[in-house]
């Protein structure tokens, strides 16, 4: 069995919180003070979630920014090992004495 890849923090937003807030893309993003388009890009998974977009996020659902952070770390760093794989593959391991 294979597990899923890590979720970008944008399907979150768009499959579960948004939802929940049963509010409009519009007024999230001016409560957020974000602009409507900047909201689309993260809601599209075609923008990363920034450090100040985690700490606005994380204000906002009341979960705090690291959330949004390792959901972002753990997308990005799941998509670089497979575009990379060949190259770090013919990277040694170094043991230190």
């Amino acid at each position: 069995m294979t597990a899923l890849p890590p979720m970008h923090p944008g399907e979150l937003l768009r499959e579960d919180i948004l939802p929940a807030l049963g509010k409009p893309v519009s007024d999230v993003a001016a409560l957020l003070g974000v602009s409507r388009q900047a909201l689309h890009g993260l809601l599209a998974e075609k923008a990363a979630v920034t450090p100040a977009m985690a700490l606005r996020l994380g204000k906002l659902c009341g979960n705090g920014p690291d959330l949004w952070l390792t959901l972002q770390a753990r997308h990005d760093l799941a998509r670089l090992r497979r575009e990379m794989a060949a190259e770090i593959e013919r990277i040694p391991t170094l043991d230190a004495a």
